[in-house]
């Protein structure tokens, strides 16, 4: 099955692939967890803030299915 990733600012880096392009579009396997994914990504736990499933707020125990819209922020720093 097939989400649509959104990695945004820090994090976007994670989604660069070997070719040196950002990738949208991940196949994944059923039952997968957001913090599966996550982890497979290499997204440190520390550098995730908030986790949305097709804009509504979810955690790194959400279940993805297919053609979700699956979006990650960083903490937001600044002072």
């Amino acid at each position: 099955m097939q989400i649509e990733i959104h990695l945004y600012a820090s994090l976007s880096e994670y989604l660069i692939d070997v070719s040196g392009q950002k990738r949208r579009n991940i196949e994944i396997r059923d039952g997968t967890r957001v913090g599966e994914l996550l982890d497979e990504l290499n997204v440190p736990d520390e550098s995730v803030k908030l986790i949305f499933i097709n804009g509504v707020r979810a955690g790194r125990d959400a279940i993805l299915e297919n053609g979700d819209r699956l979006g990650v922020f960083p903490p937001i720093g600044g002072g």
